[in-house]
């Protein structure tokens, strides 16, 4: 029996497409923002040290992972391309965003056996994870331009975030109930005998119930996308492909002044979103004056549920301001906000001030990622080639976060502390807003 496909524009294809951010958000909150940077304090804390001996190195735990998470995103960067490549010239790219969903799934499970004794297998679990979320993620965002219309793009797309926040906020805080009541689910304390802490070892159960959601969950959109659009033309060096392709892009957006000049403010704002969302948790692990460690680990995420649950406004928020006043002018107003933001983090001490702060980035986090997808779409010549100019896109996201992670990791390393990389990264904010001024605002 040969399985149909919903037509472009249809509701079944659209809420598909959007579904998986609710599948593959659950990695982004609980791994790369909420539980993760918690345990991996906790750990540090517990064993009474702040370096680790990694290949013939004393490295302090802030730069390690920062240093782990550029050397993914190098990897993630190069890797794309090639996928995109094979993926147009088989015209099957659902069957990668299927490989990479469940990479990333098994390698967050994975991190359960995390610990500094086995170190490599815990920092390789997390780089896996990270490839298979973002690899996924751009395949996905891939698709946008094939199963919507310019008129539905921002709504859908600020939908797929606000139901990656509303789906990963569910789980986080089943998550949060498990570290904080690890009695009722069976979970004992072994620290006395050399084991973990019922609390460690919750959290290293929640590594496995996001691998589980996100594989789970992911199969109502593997579904109902269709395979993707099959290039005609030689199958020669197809490995090479992806780079051809991303050569082509890059020839086409010589005549594309508009889209050339999006993707570079893209690409200097970015980088900056993209580390802050990702280095965010680890500044209040180290920087906030939290009182006991409980108190640290329920504020953390606290903060971190503040932040999805404003987001989901701030998408809608954006999405309103964005058909009223047009993409570009709104995403300036956005850059404006962040550099705000950026000069507050710098003098945020307290608790108290943490938790403002991180309502402030829910309300800017969402708005700019979804109305940033959504409008590099629109900006798209007439073509079926969207994995391609999607890939190029994605490359030069992932670039800027290698070039944001290593500046965190360079100044936090140099400096001993996370303060003033907020200031490097506001800079960036200024910078992106100042060129979406060049952009067209008819977008």
């Amino acid at each position: 029996m040969t399985q149909t496909f919903a037509l472009k524009g249809e509701k079944k294809l659209l809420n598909a497409w959007a579904f998986y951010d609710w599948a593959n958000s659950v990695y982004s909150l609980v791994i790369s923002s909420a539980v993760f940077p918690i345990f991996y304090g906790a750990l540090f804390r517990t064993a009474g040290i702040e370096k680790v001996s990694v290949f013939g190195f004393e490295i302090a735990r802030a730069p390690l992972i920062s240093y782990t998470t550029s050397t993914a995103f190098v990897f993630i960067a190069l890797i794309t391309p090639l996928i995109s490549g094979i993926a147009d010239y088989l015209g099957n790219k659902r069957f990668f965003l299927k490989f990479f969903c469940y990479l990333g799934a098994i390698s967050c499970a994975g991190l359960y056996w995390f610990s500094l004794e086995n170190i490599y297998l815990g920092l390789l679990c997390y780089f896996f994870g990270l490839v298979g979320f973002w690899v996924s993620f751009a395949i996905n965002n891939s698709y946008l331009p094939d199963i919507a219309f310019p008129e539905q793009q921002d709504r859908i797309s600020a939908k797929g975030f606000s139901l990656g926040y509303i789906g990963s906020v569910l789980l986080l805080l089943f998550n949060l109930l498990m570290v904080m009541k690890p009695d009722f689910f069976g979970i004992t304390d072994a620290s006395e005998i050399g084991g973990d802490s019922a609390k460690i070892k919750a959290m290293k159960y929640s590594f496995i119930t996001v691998g589980f959601w996100w594989a789970l969950f992911s199969q109502y959109t593997f579904k109902h996308l269709p395979k993707g659009y099959k290039k005609e033309g030689a199958r020669k060096n197809v490995l090479l492909n992806g780079f051809q392709e991303l050569q082509t892009v890059w020839k086409q957006l010589q005549g594309q002044s508009q889209l050339k000049r999006y993707l570079g403010a893209f690409f200097v704002y970015s980088m900056a979103v993209q580390t802050i969302m990702l280095i965010a948790t680890y500044f209040g692990e180290e920087e906030i004056q939290w009182g006991t460690d409980e108190e640290r680990t329920v504020g953390l995420i606290i903060s971190i549920l503040v932040i999805q649950i404003v987001a989901v406004l701030g998408a809608t928020v954006t999405a309103w301001c964005s058909k009223k006043y047009g993409n570009i002018k709104t995403l300036v107003t956005i850059n404006i906000m962040w550099l705000g933001l950026c000069v507050y983090a710098y003098f945020v001490i307290t608790p108290l001030d943490f938790y403002i702060a991180a309502g402030l980035v829910g309300l800017v986090m969402g708005g700019i990622q979804a109305l940033s997808r959504s409008t590099y779409s629109k900006y798209l010549p007439d073509t079926t080639d969207t994995t391609s100019f999607f890939s190029f896109y994605d490359v030069s996201e992932k670039i800027g976060i290698v070039i944001g992670t290593l500046i965190y990791g360079l100044i936090a390393q140099v400096t001993g502390g996370m303060r003033l990389s907020t200031i490097f990264l506001g800079i960036f904010f200024l910078i992106g807003a100042f060129l979406l001024t060049r952009v067209e605002r008819s977008k």
